[in-house]
């Protein structure tokens, strides 16, 4: 269980004076896909009903990812008094549902949404520990520093779970592969876009997938450092049941580095 609450947060340590306006932005949409951890806890809960010691484990989760959305929440109305954070996330709700009505795992087995899991909670970590280390508002900083421990604890609740369900499952490791790819490409879906365009777009402004998530890439792809990248990749390696060291590392670590740049430098030369 997490070992921080919103009240043990340095709120009072708040410098608006080193508030980055590009992170803030991207700051309010996550703070939103965070918040909404409440869905992931209900669908989790009906894909792994046979499992109620998971289903356990799952409601503190969902308990400290809402934690999450309501600290950067907080964080980003300090920033911008001007932002509701309350009626940006019923926008949001209310144009992205997660599949609660599902009582089976859209990967197709509870070993491979464990492992799904294990995907998202490597971005998350991996996000959080770049956006801390890039930003120099002390409280932003403390937040983040925070989350992205949070995310790296997260991931090795899936991880150990997944090893249970696949000794049931079975899941080759072309198997594993597929769903890990699957996660990754869906890092650019109408999640993060959507949560990006509630926050920060005017409501006659009609929603355009590619805009938004184009907008909310180029403000957080040059975060990313060669060592958090690296990380991530040993993370997605130990989850697919590869070596988690050595080339493979080595060379995922520089395609990954070198698509982060690339796409970065591509929006910010489109205007994004």
């Amino acid at each position: 269980m997490t070992d921080w609450t919103l009240e043990t947060i340095d709120w009072d340590r708040f410098d608006a004076s080193k508030v980055d306006p590009e992170i803030l932005r991207n700051i309010k949409a996550a703070a939103m896909v965070e918040r909404n951890g409440g869905d992931y806890g209900i669908y989790l809960g009906r894909v792994f009903a046979d499992d109620p010691t998971f289903v356990e484990d799952v409601k503190r989760w969902s308990g400290e990812e809402i934690q999450h959305g309501m600290a950067l929440g907080r964080w980003a109305q300090m920033a911008d008094p001007s932002w509701d954070f309350d009626a940006a996330f019923d926008r949001f709700r209310k144009g992205y549902q997660v599949p609660l009505d599902s009582a089976a795992s859209v990967r197709g087995s509870q070993a491979g949404e464990m492992m799904a899991r294990c995907i998202v909670e490597t971005g998350t970590s991996s996000y959080y520990s770049a956006l801390k280390d890039a930003s120099e508002e002390p409280v932003l900083k403390q937040i983040c520093g925070r989350i992205a421990a949070d995310e790296f604890r997260h991931y090795k609740l899936f991880y150990d779970h997944m090893q249970r369900c696949l000794e049931r499952d079975r899941l080759s490791l072309l198997r594993r592969l597929w769903i890990g790819w699957g996660r990754l490409a869906e890092s650019e879906d109408d999640e993060l876009a959507y949560a990006y365009y509630a926050a920060n777009e005017p409501r006659d402004v009609p929603y355009d997938r590619t805009r938004a998530q184009r907008a909310y890439a180029r403000r957080a792809y040059p975060l990313y450092r060669p060592f958090h990248v690296q990380r991530a990749m040993a993370m997605v390696l130990k989850a697919v049941g590869l070596g988690t060291t050595g080339w493979l590392n080595a060379w995922l670590t520089r395609a990954g580095l070198w698509f982060l740049r690339s796409r970065a430098a591509k929006y910010a030369d489109q205007g994004a």
